[in-house]
This record gives C-alpha cells, structure tokens and sequence, in this order.
C-alpha cells in the first residue's frame, strides 16, 4: 500500500486554536462527531482545551436526523463555538451542518475548504491540489517501474485556512485582522 494521504486530524487542535483566535472570548465549544468515532481524537482536543481553558461539549450523533437536536443542545448548554471531527456522516451533510451552524450563530471551524465554500465560517486543513500534484509524481514512478511497497505513504505537507466573510456577517462575528492575515483565502 502506497500513496498520499488527505486525512489531517492531528490538525483538529490547531483548528480549536484558530476558532478561540477567532472568540478570545469563548469558554465553551461543542464538538460534533458520529457517535463512537474518534475516541483518541476528542481525548487529544481536550488536551488543548484545557490549555486554552476551554470546555468541551461533545454532541455525539448517529445518524443525520439528530443533526438539528444536537444543535439544540450545544446552544441549550451555552456553547459559544463549534468544531466538527471528520467522518463520512458529516462530510456529505455538510451543506445541513454550516446552515444549522449559522442558524444557531455558533461560529464554527472545519477541516476542509468544501465547508467554507457551502456557506461555513472557517476551515483549516489539508490543500487537497497538493495532494493531487503528489498523487500525480506517485503514478508517474509506478509507471515507470518503481514497485508500490517501496515507496512510502505520505502525511500532508500544505495546509490552507480559508475564511468565509459571508458567513462572519450572517452570524455577526468580526473576524481579527491578524486571522484574516493568516488566511491563505478569505471568501467574501
């Protein structure tokens, strides 16, 4: 097995830094994930919560009708932010969670530019082009011989935070100059 890898989730603390840049304010994030996944992710986020004395809400799902009840709860309890984890259940709904995010005004960040281009407040994560341009040099050394067990499978080396302006005004959020510096693309 050989190839380049999209997957970022060592990313998701960084993603929590930048929505606390983003809500200097903020003590309480929600955390939506499927329900049973992502044990050692979730363990991982509650270590840079804790030092960015942040408390976290885990909104746990089976399925997507308890999308909307989840967002009821994290608002219900006070969460002043969201973060999701990736899984496939929420990469297809994601268009349904950005529109309860910015119905339920919680400011939230994710881990791929799709979501702030559907409407979300943030994203940083892997520059899927990269990862393409690589998968490229990959099958070019397979074709000319090179055997597949020899070449390493490798992690992302780009990233891009892309912020939604859009979505900042829906929501009533100023997003600091020095995030929006840090944007390798700001939607407007």
């Amino acid at each position: 097995m050989t190839g380049v890898t999209s997957i970022s989730t060592e990313l998701n603390g960084k993603r929590l830094e930048l929505l606390k840049e983003v809500l200097s304010k903020a003590s309480r994030v929600a955390v939506l994930r499927r329900a049973g996944t992502d044990a050692l992710a979730l363990e991982e986020l509650q270590a840079v919560a804790r030092f960015l004395r942040l408390q976290l809400q885990s909104l746990e799902v089976q399925d997507s009708s308890e999308f909307e009840s989840a967002f009821k709860v994290a608002t219900g309890k006070g969460a002043q932010g969201l973060i999701t984890l990736r899984d496939p259940l929420v990469v297809t709904q994601r268009k349904r969670i950005v529109e309860l995010a910015a119905k339920s005004k919680l400011p939230a960040v994710y881990d791929e530019i799709d979501f702030t281009e559907a409407g979300g407040l943030m994203s940083y994560g892997t520059n899927l082009a990269d990862v393409y341009r690589r998968a490229a040099t990959y099958v070019d050394k397979i074709l000319k011989g090179r055997m597949p067990v020899d070449l390493p499978v490798e992690q992302p080396m780009k990233f891009e935070l892309v912020i939604n302006l859009k979505a900042a005004k829906q929501i009533g959020l100023t997003i600091p100059q020095w995030t929006l510096m840090k944007a390798d693309r700001v939607i407007k």
